[in-house]
Order: structure tokens, then sequence, then C-alpha cells
């Protein structure tokens, strides 16, 4: 038999925290781990938990486990309370289990943040919340309690920076802590907290994944300082007094059914049963079509670095879910999120369904008539769509570069797409923008060089040349480039022909020694980064003859 008290840590952790690992267990338990996986072995075979399969970018493949009915019932016996006690106060419920299922990728990253914390081992409590400003709250031992709120790759900014602000607006928790997908916005959120009466602590949600029980690793960062800290640090700073606000009043809950998983590769398949399903390379795949839709299949071999045979493999059974639709616009065959896609990155990341799909769908308002950028039910598609050849240059390129890299031992760690490579900033009292095509981050060498990407096919009078240059003029002439990025981004102006980089090339260097800035311009054409690649010979500065090397 199970020991009784391994036997209710467990029922008890999974009754508070659904879909925890066997490895977060034996942190979060205070047992063995031949004690919490012997245990967790015969929970099984008796049917009171369930072993789901899981793994996304950020997690390896892992099995993530959830009470049974028949576990429900065996907690409340140990507990003596009556089940509908049990689902009115845990978040075990047939509701509260499709809404963790739905965010199971952003659930392990919190699960980890919460067993790397030190006080872990000395027991804490753990609260889910299905709506409202944070994801999860954390009450550790002594009261200190403790918001985590996670910024998701498909997250919008305004819509983020909202939350953040009910947040401070509702009962204050002791301190945040901040999960971010890049480094970029890492720096915005930072911004963020500023304005706020709150106390937060930022960090890289693929640092938070990696680092161990514990919390030793120093990924930790507070706005106003610029040294690192690790988790023990990070809590010596955090105050008492605070609180979580309140989950919502109970309402009657339903008991959930064991979860099916031998499930047909086709549209029936629940969406929120997506996220255990999916397999990592599907996932990437789903993200990359997100940031950057109409891509073809070409481009997105370049971008995942495989063959065309894997990327046949894993965009089929994408289709077959329904999740990606193949169209034909202009002659081209290109790939989109379907509206069942962008539902699930939308529920994973807690962004608006509705917003996402008006923004980004790429269903045809008429089924019946050909695809064209008139036909496009997402405003922001429809605008993709209508710039085909324009997109598609943009593709192109950062799938040049990705290839490239890898055969010179580079890396391309990050891409993002025209909505996140914009920057705002004030000068003069006013506020300004730079829109670039695409932002990057190219990491040599142990060095980060990011850049800005503006592929030109309109600027080909002096005045609109200088009218493109201005933006940058603006944003180099203060610090927001440094504070943006830790380090100063090249600007990547391309052409389609030669003839418009070089009157670009003279238009450019006028206005920046007028305005007496300096600006890591760099300018090159199709024809010359088709011949020598973006990381060749292939590239223009003002002032200067010879073509050389960007990076």
């Amino acid at each position: 038999m199970i020991p009784a008290g391994c036997e209710l840590d467990i029922l008890r952790r999974l009754a508070e925290m659904p879909f925890l690992d066997r490895l977060e267990l034996v942190t979060l338990c205070r047992r063995s781990r031949s004690a919490v996986y012997g245990s967790m072995e015969r929970l099984v075979e008796r049917g009171m938990v369930q072993a789901i399969p899981h793994a996304s970018e950020l997690n390896s493949p892992t099995r993530r486990y959830c009470l049974t009915g028949a576990g429900l019932e065996r907690l409340a016996d140990l507990e003596r309370v009556t089940p509908e006690e049990l689902l009115a106060t845990r978040p075990v419920s047939a509701r509260w289990r499709r809404a963790l299922l739905e965010r199971l990728d952003a659930v392990a990253v919190i699960h980890r943040v919460a067993a790397a914390l030190p006080h872990a081992q000395r027991g804490l409590e753990f609260r889910w919340y299905r709506s409202g400003a944070i994801d999860a709250g954390i009450i550790l031992p002594g009261g200190r309690a403790l918001a985590v709120v996670r910024m998701g790759n498909a997250a919008d900014r305004t819509a983020f920076a909202k939350r953040l602000w009910r947040l401070s607006q509702e009962a204050r928790p002791d301190a945040v802590l901040l999960l971010a997908p890049d480094e970029v916005r890492l720096r915005q959120v930072s911004r963020m907290l500023d304005s706020l009466p709150l106390l937060g602590f930022l960090a890289l949600e693929c640092d938070a994944t990696a680092q161990a029980a514990g919390g030793e690793s120093r990924i930790w960062r507070a706005p106003a300082s610029p040294v690192p800290l690790d988790l023990q640090e990070v809590l010596e700073q955090v105050p008492y007094g605070g609180e979580l606000p309140e989950t919502g009043p109970a309402r009657q809950e339903a008991v959930p059914a064991d979860l099916r998983l031998d499930l047909s590769d086709d549209e029936s398949v629940p969406p929120h049963l997506l996220p255990v399903l999916l397999k990592r390379s599907e996932k990437r795949v789903l993200d990359l079509l997100h940031d950057w839709p109409w891509l073809t299949t070409a481009h997105l071999e370049q971008f995942l670095g495989v063959n065309p045979t894997r990327v046949c493999q894993v965009t089929a059974r994408l289709k077959s879910l329904g999740l990606v639709a193949p169209v034909k616009a202009e002659g081209t065959r290109c790939l989109a999120l379907s509206d069942r896609g962008l539902g699930v990155l939308a529920r994973r990341d807690r962004s608006a369904v509705g917003a996402a799909r008006q923004r980004w769908s790429a269903a045809p308002v008429d089924p019946g008539a050909p695809l064209d950028w008139r036909n496009v039910h997402g405003s922001r598609s429809r605008q993709l769509l209508r710039n085909l050849d324009h997109t598609q240059a943009v593709h192109w390129f950062l799938g040049a570069l990705s290839d490239q890299s890898r055969s010179r031992g580079c890396e391309l760690a990050q891409i993002a797409p025209p909505r996140r490579a914009t920057r705002f900033f004030r000068r003069d009292g006013r506020l300004h923008s730079v829109r670039p095509d695409a932002f990057g981050v190219l990491q040599r060498e142990g060095m980060e060089l990011p850049f800005f990407l503006e592929w030109e096919r309109r600027a080909v009078r002096p005045g609109t040349m200088a009218a493109r240059i201005a933006p940058y003029l603006r944003y180099y002439a203060g610090s927001r480039p440094l504070d943006d990025h830790g380090v100063i981004p090249r600007v990547l102006v391309v052409f389609d022909d030669d003839l418009a980089a070089s009157h670009f090339l003279r238009v450019a260097a006028r206005e920046i020694r007028k305005a007496g800035v300096k600006v890591p311009l760099w300018v090159s054409h199709r024809a010359a980064l088709e011949r020598l690649g973006p990381l060749g010979a292939a590239w223009l500065r003002p002032g200067f003859f010879q073509p050389e090397c960007a990076f």
C-alpha cells in the first residue's frame, strides 16, 4: 500500500496545482524522488491519477498528472470533506480542467517557477486564476503574497499594459513575478512597471523554465537595478502586508470525466486537448505562422532549418487538425493560421479570441470567390496580403538569413514581425515611432547583434527617401535604442534594385550629416543579397564606397 502521508501530499498538490510533472511534485511535496515516483505509479494503476504527455518549445517532453474522479473521491475521504467542497475550493472541476488545458504551455512554465522558489520545500499555498489580471498567486510560509503574470507570445502590448494597471488597482500583492517571451518585451514590461505602484521582478520565460529547483539561477531583474538576482535574493526584497485578489464566489461545478487522448487527427478533436496532442515542432510552426502570415513552405523550411519532407509532415498534421489553412493568393501557395488555430494561441496566452480573429483571420469573406486582399476577414492579414510581394520579400530575407546563419555557426535567435518591431518613443514633447518591417537578433561568437529591417519598394524620390530616414534620426538622437535593446541595433535597408539603393545612400548621408545623429545604417539591394547572402559583403554604408559585411 501507498503510505498515507505520501498519497495525501500528492493528491493535495495535484488538486491545488493540476498538471504537475513528477520532478515538480518531488520538490513541492517535500518527498524523495523514489517515494514520489513509486507512489505515482501506484496511483495511476489504481485509477486515481491520469498521466498526459506534454511538450512545448520551452519544455522538454514529459508526463503531467491530474486527478481522476476516483482520485477526487479519495482526497475528499482523506480530508474528510465532500467532493462538492473540493470542486468549490480547488481548480479540479471540468470547467477548470478545460481552462488549464487550454493554457497548458503557460501552466508548465508557472509550475516551474513555483517549484524553484526556495520556500517550496517548506510548503506554499498556490492559487490559479481563471480570469482577472494575474495568472497565479503564491502565498509563502509567513504570509507574503506573490502574483505571477505571464506575457505570452500572442499577447497584445496594449492589452497587457491594461492587465498590469488593473492589478495595481486591485488588492496589491507584496511582489509580482513577471515572465516575458523575449528581451525586448521584457524591457517594455519593465517600463510599464515604472509608472505603477507595484514591486515587480522580471525574467525571460525560457530562463524561468530552465532554472532548477531552489532557484539559484540569477535570472531575475528589478526594474531599477541592472544586477540580476536569484529567487532567494528576490524574496529578501519582498515586504509583508500584501494580499492576492479574490478568486470569485464559489459556484456549482461538475466532476471532470477522464481525458480521452486516443483521438484521430482531425477537426473533431476538442480545442482544449490540442496543447496536449501537439508536438514541439508543430507548436513552433503555429507560432511562426501567427507572427508571419502568408508564409510559403519554402520560407518555412528556411525558418525551421529542416528539409521539405519534414515541413510537409508537420503542416499536413496541422491541416488535418484544422489549425492551418493552405491558401492560394495571387497565384502563390501560402500557409496561414485558421480561425481555430488563432483561438488555440489566443487562449494559451490569455488574449481575446475575437480580437485575434478580427485582426488576423485568413478566412475568406466570400468562400466562393477567389482569395485576394478584399476577400479576407482579418484587417491586418488583409493589409499583408494586399502587399504580398513586399510581405514575401521580407520573408525571403529572414529565411535567407536563417539559412546562412546556420551554415556559418551563427544563430538568428529572435525575429519579430512589424507589430512587435515597432518602437514608440518621446522626443520634443511628442510621441514618435519607428515602424520597421521586422526586428531580429543575430547571435555570433557570444555577441548579440540586433537589427531593424526595412524593405523599400516605394521610396524612389528624394523627398520620400528623406521621410523614410527621418524616424530613425529622431530615434537614434536619444538613448532609447540602448534602453530598448542594451546595445545599439543596426538599421538594414534593402531595395529591389541597385540604382534606388545608391540614391538612398546619398540622401541618407545628407540627412545624417544635417541632423548630426549617428545612425548605424547599412544599405543593399536584392541582387547583391541573392548572390552573397545577408551575411556576405553585400552592404554599403553612407560615406563608404566599398561593400562590407553588416554583421
